[in-house]
C-alpha cells in the first residue's frame, strides 16, 4: 500500500531538489549574473585600457557625460527612427503573409520554406550580400534600377546620408519577416473556427470578421513581434558595421554603433558599459509598456 507523503517527506525532497540543481545555478550566476553585475560596476570607473593601471570610482559619471553628449541623443534618435519603422515594416508584412499562408491553396509549402530562407541566414553573410546588392560598382540594386530605366548611372547608395538609414532598415526587415510571420501564423491557427462561422451567420462579411475577430484575436501574436523585434532593432550592429560604420557623416550612428565605438575603439570601458546599460533599461521599459497595455485588451 502507498504511504502518503508527509511534510518531512516533502521537505526532504525539496532540498534534494535544491541540492541537484546547486550546479546549475552555480553555472548560470557564473556566466549570466556575475558579468551583468560586473559590467555594472564597471560603469562605475573611469576605466580605459590606455591606461589599466588608473581606474578611479567615479560613481554615475559616465551616465551624466553621456546625457550631455549631443551626439548621443541624436544617435537615439536614429536608434528610434530604425526601430519604428523596422517594426511597423515586420508587423505589416509579416501579417500579409501570415494572413496568405494560413488560406489553403496549392505551392503554400513551398512558400513556406522560401519564406524561412532569410531566417536561415547568418547575420554577417545577411549583411555582405546586402553591402554586396548596395554596391555603387555592381550592385544588384542599381543594376535593377538602370534596366528599368529610373536612373541612368549607378548611385553611391550607401554614401547618401538620405538613404542610408532606409537602405539599412530594407535589410533588417528582409531578415527579420520570416520569424515574425510564424509567430503570428501561430497565433492565427489559434483561432477558433467557430468564432467565424457564428459571425457569418450573423451575417458579417469578410472585413467585419477580420476587424472584429482576426485583429483582436492577434494581440497576443503582436505583442510578441513587438517587443521581439524592438529589442532586436535597438540593439541590432551588425548591419551598420559592416554596411555602414556609423557613416557617412555619422548618419547611421546609432546607440549600439555608439556602444562598439567608445569600447572598442575608444578602449574607454567604463562610458562603453554605461551605453550598453542605458540600452538594457530603454528595452525592458519598452517592453514593459508593451505588456502592459497589451495585457488590457486580452
Amino acid at each position: 500500500m502507498k504511504r502518503p507523503l508527509t511534510s518531512h517527506g516533502s521537505a526532504y525532497d525539496q532540498r534534494s531538489a535544491m541540492v541537484f540543481l546547486a550546479p546549475m545555478y552555480l553555472i548560470l550566476g557564473a556566466v549570466a549574473v556575475f558579468p551583468v553585475l560586473y559590467s555594472f560596476w564597471i560603469s562605475l570607473h573611469d576605466l580605459k585600457l590606455t591606461r589599466p593601471h588608473r581606474v578611479p570610482f567615479v560613481w554615475f559619471d559616465n551616465y551624466l557625460k553621456i546625457f550631455a553628449d549631443p551626439l548621443f541623443w541624436e544617435s537615439v534618435v536614429r536608434t528610434a527612427t530604425f526601430t519604428v519603422s523596422s517594426v511597423l515594416a515586420i508587423m505589416v508584412i509579416a501579417t500579409l503573409i501570415a494572413l496568405l499562408l494560413n488560406e489553403e491553396f496549392r505551392g503554400r509549402r513551398v512558400l513556406s520554406a522560401i519564406l524561412l530562407i532569410p531566417w536561415a541566414i547568418p547575420y554577417v553573410a545577411n549583411g555582405l550580400m546586402w553591402k554586396w546588392i548596395y554596391d555603387s560598382g555592381y550592385g544588384a540594386l542599381n543594376g535593377l534600377l538602370l534596366q528599368l530605366g529610373w536612373i541612368d548611372k549607378y548611385l553611391v547608395m550607401l554614401g547618401d546620408t538620405d538613404k542610408t538609414l532606409h537602405l539599412i532598415t530594407n535589410a533588417f526587415v528582409w531578415k527579420e519577416v520570416p520569424l515574425a510571420t510564424i509567430l503570428i501564423l501561430v497565433t492565427l491557427k489559434s483561432i477558433r473556427a467557430d468564432l467565424y462561422s457564428a459571425a457569418k451567420v450573423d451575417g458579417a462579411n469578410v472585413m467585419q470578421r477580420f476587424f472584429h475577430i482576426t485583429l483582436p484575436q492577434l494581440v497576443p501574436g503582436f505583442a510578441l513581434v513587438m517587443i521581439y523585434e524592438s529589442m532586436m532593432a535597438i540593439r541590432h550592429f551588425d548591419l551598420f558595421f559592416i554596411l555602414t560604420e556609423g557613416g557617412p557623416a555619422d548618419a547611421s550612428h546609432v546607440v549600439s554603433w555608439q556602444v562598439y565605438v567608445e569600447t572598442f575603439r575608444k578602449l574607454a570601458f567604463g562610458t562603453g558599459s554605461a551605453l550598453a546599460y542605458i540600452m538594457a533599461v530603454a528595452t525592458f521599459v519598452l517592453a514593459y509598456f508593451v505588456i502592459r497595455s497589451t495585457s488590457k485588451k486580452l
